[in-house]
Formats: structure tokens, C-alpha cells, sequence
């Protein structure tokens, strides 16, 4: 995997081969930062990346310059990982080891931007519960988003604040707002 673009555009991130992780296409990712490129200054962002494997998506925020950006994962070898890749490369990049809808659950924070990519193969009332729990409790910034990764065979229209998705190869993004 590599950095596609900011400060650390093109550098390689070579995950250890036994996380139970399956990253972001280059190309899905450079596609979903174009569209997040046009509404947001990247270095005014507070981000929550759920589900945040080897933390991919949030060393692409880093690079654009964003200073608070949080990942959530169980896996300890995943968050490991996550934080000796942002001290190497010095990147603001908080983690915490739970259960993420245990910490949708309690946490208090408001964010700019929450990206969720749970395992392709979850039922669907497990996808809902990501929207319906960061609506619940308020975790999103009026103006925020929460996207949503996952396969183009979900269909996550029908849940609540769902605004559009976009699909990239076998990927899917659904863009999820404050009504």
C-alpha cells in the first residue's frame, strides 16, 4: 500500500502479511479523496477512522495535513502496527484498542469526518448500526459526513441519513449527513 498524495505522497506501507485486514484500493482511495477534497480543508479536520486495520486511510489524512485523526480497531496487532507507523513517520495519529460500536457507544467527541470499513461479509443490521449510532449520538459535526466502505453487493440506501454512494471497482463508499 502507499501514500497517494500530501506530504508523504508515494511512500510504501508494507503491513505485516498475518492483520486480518483487507486495505483500500489505491484507486478507490485517490477517488474518494477527490470528492472529500472538494468540501473540506484537510488541515481543519477532526477525523475517526472505525475499523481503521492498518490505519490506511488515516495516514492519507496525515499527509494532507490533518492534525486529529483517531483510529478505532480490536486488534491489537492492527493498532500496533497503526502506531508504530504514525511515530516513524511522525504523524498525529491517536489509536484505541475496543470494540467499535462499544466506543460509538460511549464516546462524547464530535467529528469533521468518520470513516467506517468493516469486514465486507457483516449482515446488514450490523452496517446499520454504525449510521444509527453515530446519529444517536451525535458524534458527527453539523456540516460532517460519515462514509461508509463496503462491497458493491451491500446496499445501504435505505438506512437512516444515507445522502449518495459512489462505487469503485468491487468498492463501494456510502456518504451518510446530518439531516
Amino acid at each position: 500500500m502507499r501514500i497517494i498524495s500530501g506530504t508523504f505522497k508515494g511512500r510504501r506501507i508494507n503491513a505485516p502479511k498475518k492483520l486480518p485486514v483487507r486495505p483500500t484500493t489505491d484507486m478507490a482511495k485517490e477517488a474518494l479523496f477527490n470528492i472529500l477534497n472538494n468540501s473540506f480543508y484537510f488541515d481543519e479536520l477532526s477525523v475517526l477512522d472505525l475499523f481503521a486495520g492498518t490505519g490506511n486511510i488515516s495516514y492519507e489524512f496525515a499527509s494532507r495535513g490533518t492534525q486529529n485523526i483517531i483510529c478505532v480497531d480490536e486488534n491489537y496487532g492492527c493498532i500496533k502496527f497503526i502506531n508504530e507507523t504514525a511515530e516513524a513517520f511522525k504523524m498525529p495519529i491517536s489509536t484505541i484498542k475496543s470494540d467499535v460500536f462499544k466506543f460509538l457507544e460511549s464516546s462524547t467527541s464530535n467529528y469533521d469526518i468518520i470513516f467506517a470499513d468493516p469486514p465486507y461479509d457483516f449482515y446488514m443490521e450490523d452496517f446499520s448500526k454504525i449510521p444509527e449510532l453515530v446519529f444517536k449520538n451525535e458524534l458527527l459535526d453539523l456540516n460532517g459526513l460519515l462514509i461508509v466502505e463496503h462491497s458493491k453487493h451491500t446496499d445501504l440506501s435505505q438506512l437512516a441519513n444515507f445522502s449518495y454512494s459512489k462505487s469503485y471497482g468491487g468498492n463501494m463508499f456510502s456518504f451518510f449527513e446530518n439531516n
